[in-house]
């Protein structure tokens, strides 16, 4: 014991200390803690009492460390990090996964497959539960309230660690009927006469289309009837035969194998996109993050639709 205050104790108290700052707020990082907020306020005093300095000063904006507490923050570095991912490294092997998985997917993928894979991998991992936010914004991994988003954004910001996992096909396609009732589409210009249900992920900034054929590509100038971020939207639009429709293969391939929808164009496809995984640099990946990383994303690369290699 040190004057009364244990390993533990003072292992804790350093550990609420650097999710504080690293939160910029007693609350938040209480919450991510699982402790009260007294309770964290109560470490923090105890630290301050066993170094005899104050570390935190609180103000309106939140919590801010003093001159001796970014010194101390400084001098931890990744210490704790290390020993958690440590320990909690022992206790995957153990067979201990568990906790809940926060996760950010684009919504076509989440709907078609994500939300399945992640119902797999519970099945290994009973003790998991999955927080599943479907968003077609690019997440924003500085708050910690996402362990891995997958998405199309390449990531331009150092904090950011980005894994590609493939591109991702798109075609255009309608319903059996909208094809009978219209007249057919020869050409990429000819697409000028149709309603067209589009994307926002397969749209340039100005309204322009991609398509490509044989490793050339052709910009196209469209005006859609209908623009969704919605997977569910755009799907049941194009099945009801309300237009030709943009569309990941990922979640269209099952209509089109079972002939309830058709490509158009079937010699051009959409611009791929990149799908990336992506997490926080400063993130310590947990035991049950880690093992849903390396479950997942060989299940991705065995999606129709989505190919490892360009």
């Amino acid at each position: 014991m040190l004057n009364g205050y244990g390993p533990m104790d003072l292992a804790n108290s350093l550990r609420a200390f650097v999710q504080v700052l690293e939160r910029g707020s007693m609350t938040t990082a209480a919450r991510d803690l699982g402790l009260s907020q007294p309770a964290v306020s109560k470490l923090i005093r105890n630290l301050e009492s066993h170094v005899g300095a104050k570390l935190l000063a609180r103000g309106p904006t939140g919590a801010r460390p003093t001159d001796q507490g970014a010194r101390l923050r400084e001098r931890l570095g990744d210490t704790l990090s290390t020993i958690d991912a440590a320990i909690g490294a022992a206790k995957g092997e153990a067979g201990a996964i568990g906790g809940t998985l926060k996760l950010q997917a684009l919504a076509c993928l989440g709907e078609r497959h994500l939300h399945d894979i992640a119902h797999r991998f519970r099945q290994l991992h009973p003790r998991v539960a999955v927080d599943l936010r479907l968003d077609n914004m690019p997440a924003d991994l500085r708050t910690g309230d996402i362990d891995l988003a997958f998405g199309h954004t390449r990531a331009n910001a150092q904090e950011v660690v980005q894994s590609r996992i493939g591109i991702v096909r798109r075609y255009l396609v309608a319903s059996p009927s909208y094809v009978a009732a219209h007249s057919p589409i020869e050409t990429p210009a000819g697409l000028a006469a149709h309603d067209l249900i589009v994307t926002d992920a397969s749209l340039s900034e100005n309204s322009t289309l991609t398509l490509r054929r044989n490793g050339e590509d052709l910009v196209v100038t469209i005006t859609p009837t209908l623009s969704t971020n919605s997977a569910s939207v755009l799907l049941e639009a194009i099945r009801a035969g309300r237009g030709v429709g943009t569309a990941q293969l990922l979640l269209v391939d099952r209509d089109i194998a079972n002939g309830q929808l058709v490509r158009v164009l079937p010699h051009w496809e959409i611009r791929p996109s990149d799908l990336f995984v992506s997490y926080r640099a400063t993130q310590r990946l947990r035991p049950v993050v880690r093992a849903f990383l390396d479950f997942a994303v060989p299940a991705l690369r065995e999606v129709d639709g989505i190919e490892r290699n360009h």
